[in-house]
Parts: C-alpha cells; sequence; structure tokens
C-alpha cells in the first residue's frame, strides 16, 4: 500500500483526497496548518463545466439544489453610465448532467470535507522536508515526523512546503490590484439578479453572482493599486480602517450602491506565480495554485484546482506521473494568457479603446468560432 501525505486542506487538496480515498491500494493523509478548515461566507465561487463533471464522480450531483445556482449567463455592463454592453449565453457550454454552477466556497469545502474526518489532521504545519531515494520525510512543528511514498503540496499561491524544497527560490507576484470580496443579501433593481453581472471600468472591475437559491450574492471587484514591497507584507494594512476608505475611494461612484449593501466586506492584495516549478521528483508534485496562481479574472481558480487534482490522481494510479507537470502547465499557460488578457481588456480606461471594445464584445458573445476556442477548450475539456 502506498502511503499518499497531501499538504494543504483547500479545494485541490480535500478532491484529491476523496478521489484516492476510494482506492484501497493507497493510504491517505491530509495536513493543514491552521487549526480548522476556514469556512468564509464572504467567499463565492464559480465552477465552470469541466469541474462539475469531475466533482459528480464523489457524488456533487447529490448536493441540495438550493445550495448552488445555475446561471446561464453573464451579462456585460459599463461602469460608468451602468448600462448593459451585451450579454453571454453560458447554456452553449452545458450538458444536461453537468451545468455551470456558482456556490459559496462553505458549501464546496463542506462537501469536500465531510467522508474526511479519519484522515484529515489540522494544526499540522510543515518544517522539513527529506527526500531520500523514493521515500519522503516530513517533519512538522509539532515535532511528529512522517513517512511517504508521494507528497501533494496543494497549500496556495503562498506554499511553504515548495519553498522549503527549492530554499524560498520562489515568490509570487502582485498583481497591482486589490480585490474587494463580500456577501450581499438582497436583490438590485438595475442589474439580472438571477445570472452573473460583469461590471468594466477604468482600471477597476467587479462581478456579482448568485451563489444559492435564497438569493445571496457574492461580490469581488479589482482595483488596481500600487503598494510598496513593505505594504504588500503587511496584512495589518488591509484591516486598517483609513486604508480601507482610501481603497474604495478608487471604486466609481455608480458602483458604490453594491459596496454600501457589502456585509464585512475585505480586502486583499492579488497575488499571482512568475513561473512555473518542476520539482523534477515525481513522487513529489504541485496542484491548485501551488501550481501556478493565475490572475482571477477567467474565473477559473477552483475549476482548475479540480481539474489538476483529478490529472495528477489519474497519473499516479497509471503511473504516468512524469507526463502530469508537461499536460498540465500547458492548460496552465493558456487560462494565464486568457487571465492576463481579460484584466487588460476590463480595465481599459481610453474612450476611444473601451468604445471599440464593447463593438468588439458585442460580435464575440456570438462567434461560436471564437467561444469554442477561448472559453470551449477551457470549460469542457
Amino acid at each position: 500500500m502506498k502511503k499518499i501525505a497531501i499538504i494543504g486542506a483547500g479545494v485541490s487538496g480535500l478532491f484529491l483526497a476523496n478521489l484516492f480515498n476510494k482506492n484501497l491500494n493507497y493510504q491517505i493523509s491530509i495536513y493543514e496548518k491552521n487549526t480548522s478548515i476556514s469556512l468564509d461566507e464572504g467567499y463565492g465561487l464559480q465552477l465552470s463545466v469541466n469541474s462539475i463533471k469531475l466533482l459528480n464522480k464523489i457524488g456533487f450531483e447529490k448536493l441540495n439544489k438550493t445550495e448552488k445556482f445555475n446561471p446561464e449567463k453573464i451579462n456585460f455592463y459599463c461602469c460608468k453610465k451602468l448600462n448593459k454592453i451585451c450579454e453571454l449565453d453560458l447554456t452553449k457550454f452545458n450538458l444536461e448532467e453537468y451545468k455551470y454552477t456558482t456556490l459559496k466556497r462553505s458549501t464546496l469545502i463542506n462537501f469536500l470535507k465531510k467522508d474526511l474526518s479519519n484522515i484529515l489532521k489540522t494544526g499540522y504545519s510543515i518544517s522539513k522536508i527529506e527526500q531520500q531515494n523514493k521515500k519522503i520525510k516530513l517533519y512538522f512543528e509539532n515535532n511528529e515526523i512522517t513517512q511517504c511514498d508521494f507528497l501533494i503540496i496543494a497549500d496556495g499561491v503562498f506554499s511553504k512546503s515548495k519553498n522549503l524544497i527549492l530554499n524560498n527560490q520562489v515568490k509570487p507576484k502582485y498583481n497591482d490590484t486589490l480585490a474587494i470580496r463580500g456577501i450581499v443579501k438582497r436583490s438590485f433593481k438595475n442589474i439580472d439578479n438571477n445570472n452573473i453581472s460583469l461590471f468594466l471600468g477604468s482600471d477597476f472591475h467587479q462581478v456579482i453572482y448568485p451563489t444559492n437559491q435564497y438569493g445571496d450574492l457574492n461580490f469581488i471587484a479589482l482595483v488596481k493599486y500600487a503598494l510598496t514591497p513593505e505594504e504588500q507584507k503587511d496584512y495589518s494594512l488591509f484591516t486598517d480602517i483609513s486604508f480601507i476608505k482610501k481603497v474604495l475611494k478608487k471604486i466609481p461612484l455608480r458602483n458604490r450602491e453594491f459596496l454600501d449593501n457589502l456585509e464585512k466586506p475585505k480586502i486583499f492584495p492579488v497575488f499571482v506565480s512568475n513561473n512555473f516549478c518542476n520539482l523534477r521528483n515525481d513522487n513529489i508534485q504541485l496542484i491548485g495554485d501551488a501550481f501556478f496562481a493565475c490572475p482571477p479574472s477567467f474565473a477559473q481558480g477552483a475549476s482548475q484546482s479540480i481539474e489538476s487534482a483529478y490529472e495528477l490522481f489519474r497519473s499516479i494510479e497509471n503511473k504516468t506521473e512524469h507526463n502530469f507537470f508537461k499536460n498540465r502547465a500547458y492548460k496552465v499557460k493558456m487560462i494565464n494568457n486568457r487571465s492576463k488578457f481579460n484584466q487588460f481588456s476590463f480595465h481599459l480606461s481610453n474612450p476611444v479603446t473601451t468604445f471599440f471594445r464593447d463593438i468588439f464584445l458585442k460580435r464575440l458573445v456570438k462567434n461560436k468560432k471564437f467561444l469554442e476556442f477561448y472559453l470551449g477548450k477551457i470549460y469542457k475539456n
């Protein structure tokens, strides 16, 4: 029996554990540094068809329908006038049993961890990793030591485990944007509350979408904001009232209505990966944001965490781990390029360029070949 250790109990780590948990050839343990699993209510997720198909392999279709939502389109709005530019039909990518889905992160995490209580260990912060031939020894700050055959690193963009192996040679890069998150428990007259609303503005965009059948709306805004290296490291700054007010002043006036209705809004800096890290040991693999963190402007973070976990699961089962890095890097490069392009086009400020962007948007959302290339390759494959 092969022993597999998973570092990090986020979406990717928990999903991978569920897949291996059904295979008696493997003994699984998940190590989470926090003393409990974070269930942040103000954090919504979008899941495209590719990830729903994979989640259904562990029973996601049985999740109470009131706890999730199936938006049918994305409505594009102009921040300046709040007028609708165009809409994108998401049902083009759906199948009968697999549909574009939105829900709260807490709902997904609760679903993923419900059958893992016997293998999930909290309060385990990694302190040292030793590689001895094909065996891997893990040391934790609570003085426990364990040995495994496979080490799966899934502890996010600031992965401590990855830095232990690479001697702190890899650091994420600040994306020059701040994210504002929150949840809204009311509807708005000027938007379609049953679908995804995407507002485009100068150095700014925001997204609002339903997360369940109770009318809860997830809110996330990305605003361009310069931070010094010292400010990037000072997380107390992002809870400072004066700093929060300073950031909110950069939000377009017409969008303030949404902010005024946020429950417990949170601000945090967006960090992305600089490059891919091939650890050159097939028994140690990275998944999720530890593998590569893209800008959030393509809404593929959770979906790709699920997809990467499944690809690694199949690779280990089929003993083709050596192919995992190459195949995953190819897919992530596509998503990273699309994410960066989306952020650039969403944040245009020149009136002339925004005029032509909107014209192109109206045409592209109806162009079947473009949609299949730009979205279909990601959503369905």
